[in-house]
């Protein structure tokens, strides 16, 4: 509310009904810490060196050394790359506010934004499905494995990828240029959010909601639950080998992708819960979910993966020594 009466008295024209090409929005940073905004850019920078450094170094290391060009390795460089993806695609608006107030955001520009999030985020959730099959074929059949993902077919899956996550979630933003916002135009993230935009708008919404709704259950939701099939077909396959250390062993190569889905789809449901379920909840509490839920998996993902995985551990550790020499 006092953003929103602000917003009336400094920049009068925002709130009228304008046509959407001259709407400007205004992003938030962290409500009622807005003096600490530079103090806060701190760990937010951290965050941000840590998951473009890491992921691009995952990549280098899958590039340049012959024995990770494997499946598996393969799968791992594109979920480094939507990694790197999601967050360039809110590092220019967070830290604009951190460190400039700069608040105000074009509606293409938003609706831009708003497509590239949902489109990693979509992608993320694809390839995290992509990678679970490569686990269960690994498992199930070991000696066919190079057979059935062949680099061809790992091509095609990344295309496949690409295309289906612009084909689900091209509809959803363009039906935003429908709508009129003639109420106030301040948004409740750092970066443009789907629900955040529409709960600005006087026009009905029914329709953006079944759509964007069904884009990500058709998506997110169904690659949410392949993923636990094929994890309950994993186990079952697990418990069969006779030898516990072969089980081990076996159960071992998934630990990491198991951390991976984790710390992607917890933060995800948490922040479709808030938005849907915790309208009292603080303003900081929104911001939190929607920070963590953005920066956590881009920068715990080359973590996980170069502690848990001995392979890409060494070929990290062989890149920074040949740079220290």
């Amino acid at each position: 509310k006092i953003h929103a009466s602000l917003s009336k008295v400094c920049y009068p024209k925002l709130v009228s009904n304008t046509t959407p090409t001259s709407i400007i929005f205004l992003l938030t940073g962290v409500p009622g810490l807005e003096a600490f905004h530079t103090w806060i850019s701190i760990p937010f920078c951290l965050l941000y060196i840590t998951a473009l450094s890491g992921n691009s170094l995952i990549l280098f290391a899958i590039v340049t050394q012959p024995s990770l060009h494997e499946p598996m390795y393969y799968f791992l460089s594109m979920l480094s790359t939507t990694d790197l993806g999601l967050s360039i695609s809110t590092l220019v608006t967070m830290l604009g506010i951190f460190w400039f107030d700069a608040r105000e955001i074009s509606f293409n520009a938003c609706l831009s934004q708003m497509f590239f999030i949902k489109l990693f985020t979509v992608m993320e959730s694809s390839v995290l499905l992509a990678m679970a099959f490569d686990r269960f074929v690994a498992i199930s059949s070991p000696l066919r494995y190079a057979t059935i993902l062949t680099d061809s077919r790992i091509a095609q899956i990344g295309v496949a990828i690409v295309i289906r996550g612009t084909l689900m979630l091209t509809p959803m933003v363009a039906l935003l240029k429908r709508l009129s916002f003639c109420r106030s135009h301040v948004l409740h993230h750092s970066y443009c959010f789907h629900p955040d935009v529409m709960k600005l708008s006087c026009t009905d919404t029914r329709i953006n909601n079944a759509v964007g709704l069904t884009a990500m259950i058709s998506t997110v939701g169904v690659d949410s639950i392949l993923i636990l099939l094929s994890y309950i077909l994993i186990i079952q396959t697990v418990l069969s080998i006779a030898s516990p250390e072969e089980r081990k062993k076996a159960f071992s190569t998934c630990v990491s992708h198991i951390g991976a889905v984790a710390i992607f789809y917890f933060p995800l449901i948490s922040l479709s819960f808030v938005h849907r379920f915790g309208k009292r909840a603080p303003a900081y509490v929104h911001t939190t979910i929607a920070n963590t839920y953005l920066l956590i998996p881009p920068v715990m993902n080359p973590i996980i993966y170069s502690v848990k995985t001995r392979q890409i551990r060494r070929a990290v550790i062989k890149i920074l020594h040949a740079k220290d020499t």
